[in-house]
């Protein structure tokens, strides 16, 4: 591990411990996720990404304080921060209720400086975010992944996925988004023919294993490690959706049984 990354734990290790500080017996437990954690983290896109698991439904001021926790939060090199909040009940049978206690990002020069986000019984985003946190993920405080987290049923995460890749259809001429788009389509893709949760990198190097024509997956992989702007075509972002798409199709149906609850 890096001395950049090592720096990147350090600070989620502090914001996991400034909300226990808010939670005291309520919080179960604080798991580190994301690129920290599949070793593909890089400095000034990849967020710090933290998942509590608290015992029940959280207090007005126990929102208050984790949204003040991650305002306070420095994220140093790092794109931003993610933290999401989910009760055990949640955590241990997440293929019943999708639930969401609270999210709060923080992402610097974003133009906003909090986006928080309370409780919702319906945010399919909180399955693919379980089945890779209960996959990859590590425990700062409390039981490991594992212990807390139940198995997130394949076709939830899938569904979510297809959602996302449908929803990316009409947006293929964002500039801003079109790196970020490209590569998790590559690891929704990834996961629907494999089961695993590939990191970004390793995500698109399998889709251009599986498709070496893929323009705009081998332009969103240089653009991961150079300092110059990579402009990815609104076509060559549409290919790689469609293809995703043609593949978990012919492999699962391809249904989307959500809308996926993201901008």
């Amino acid at each position: 591990m890096s001395t950049v990354e090592e720096t990147a734990v350090a600070t989620v290790r502090q914001l996991a411990d400034s909300c226990a500080d808010v939670l005291r017996t309520a919080l179960v437990s604080a798991i580190l996720h994301g690129s920290l954690t599949n070793l593909d983290f890089r400095p000034g896109t990849s967020d710090l990404d933290l998942l509590l698991v608290v015992e029940a439904g959280l207090s007005s001021g126990q929102r208050d304080g984790l949204v003040d926790a991650v305002r306070a939060a420095d994220p140093g090199q790092a794109g931003g921060i993610d933290l999401l909040v989910v009760t055990r009940q949640t955590a241990e049978r997440p293929g019943d209720h999708p639930a969401r206690e609270l999210m709060v990002g923080r992402w610097p020069g974003s133009g906003a400086e909090l986006e928080v986000e309370g409780p919702d019984d319906q945010v399919p985003d909180v399955w693919p975010e379980l089945s890779e946190a209960r996959a990859n993920g590590r425990s700062l405080l409390g039981p490991a992944p594992r212990d807390v987290i139940g198995e997130v049923p394949a076709d939830r995460v899938r569904a979510n996925g297809i959602g996302w890749l449908e929803t990316w259809l009409t947006r293929t001429d964002d500039d801003t988004n079109a790196v970020l788009m490209v590569l998790t389509a590559c690891r929704i893709w990834g996961f629907g023919l494999t089961g695993e949760h590939l990191s970004k990198t390793e995500a698109g190097r399998w889709a251009l294993e599986r498709d070496p024509s893929l323009v705009g997956v081998q332009l969103a992989l240089s653009a991961r490690t150079t300092p110059s702007h990579l402009r990815i075509a609104a076509r060559d972002v549409e290919s790689v959706l469609l293809r995703a798409l043609s593949d978990l199709e012919a492999t699962h149906g391809g249904t989307s049984a959500m809308e996926p609850a993201g901008p």
